[in-house]
């Protein structure tokens, strides 16, 4: 009678099946080094492309005698341009004329002081230009490390169950069927798609929600993927449960994301409650401190915040992928 009674209260309390307390969830420092670690992994992967085109900028310009030889070069102009200070974005708004004056900027101020050192020089300010690039890019690298490890829990959970899903592109926006060899979809993944007892279940993240007029991180919905183009996600009752993923590692950011999170998973609730629905809400997050930790519970116990799982903690993120392919 009592296990039965404890096996309701983890049915109507998910997160009971995989946390005790609040201590539960508080990230150690043994996984906040791991994800220091991982994130330097994936940015020196990111900079091989840069690297590779420096070197090649380097043997192309290793033809011009002086600085001026490199405007007689093909095929470098784009280089020239990177190293002149000029993103790819800001190329698309110059005019032919406005680029050739900018090379003639680099060559004057920065190339021909130089002197004989003028192809380092050259190099030197291409990686500048292209560091900041890859800056850019790894400000949002947590957040995308972070999904593409859920996704990769939630398809494990799928495959297990023997569950078939579908799975959409995140640049062409087409739906995929479910591969033998699977090894990288989550990398390229926007959406599942997977039926749970015959009832359709897609799931989508960043999705900006009508209702809401702000994006969700993840919304697991009871349509299928052309129920949801054809109702362009505006019923609030096709919305099952709705969650913020938070993959930043330092613990000196984890409030600030914490704040982010709550105010959206606040915002959720209330636009919702309105309606007269009530989805399931959850957080999934990287670095958990303690205070934070403590918060997170007692919304929990005040059933605001219906699940809760660390990300860097294995058992917890199958548990919380179990709960939203089961839902």
């Amino acid at each position: 009678m009592r296990l039965c009674l404890e096996e309701k209260v983890k049915e109507n309390h998910p997160y009971l099946k995989h946390l005790t307390t609040s201590a539960d969830l508080v990230t150690t420092y043994e996984a906040t080094r791991a994800g220091f670690v991982a994130l330097a992994l994936e940015k020196n992967r990111r900079a091989t492309p840069y690297v590779a085109e420096a070197k090649a900028l380097q043997e192309a310009a290793a033809q011009a005698k002086s600085p001026i030889d490199l405007l007689k070069i093909k095929g470098i102009e784009a280089g020239l341009l990177t190293a002149a200070g000029l993103s790819d974005k800001s190329l698309s708004h110059l005019l032919p004329e406005d680029k050739t004056e900018a090379i003639n900027q680099l060559i004057k101020n920065f190339l021909e002081p130089a002197g004989t050192d003028f192809i380092e020089e050259l190099v030197f300010r291409f990686l500048l230009t292209r560091g900041d690039t890859l800056g850019g890019s790894m400000r949002n690298v947590g957040g995308a490390l972070a999904q593409r490890k859920l996704s990769r829990a939630i398809i494990s959970t799928l495959r297990i169950a023997g569950i078939q899903y579908r799975w959409q592109h995140a640049k062409t926006r087409k739906w995929v069927e479910m591969m033998e060899d699977d090894s990288a979809v989550e990398i390229a993944l926007r959406g599942l798609s997977w039926q749970n007892e015959d009832e359709n279940r897609t799931l989508i993240y960043n999705l900006t929600v009508p209702l809401l007029k702000n994006n969700v991180d993840l919304c697991l919905f009871n349509l299928s993927p052309a129920e949801l183009e054809t109702t362009q996600y505006k019923s609030a009752q096709s919305y099952i449960a709705l969650g913020e993923i938070k993959g930043g590692v330092d613990p000196a950011g984890a409030d600030e994301h914490w704040k982010t999170a709550r105010t959206a998973l606040g915002r959720i609730h209330k636009a919702f409650s309105a309606t007269g629905e009530s989805p399931y809400t959850f957080f999934v997050g990287a670095a958990i401190e303690k205070r934070m930790a403590s918060e997170i519970w007692e919304l929990l116990e005040k059933g605001i915040l219906t699940n809760v799982a660390n990300l860097n903690v294995s058992s917890q993120t199958a548990s919380i992928c179990r709960w939203l392919c089961l839902l």
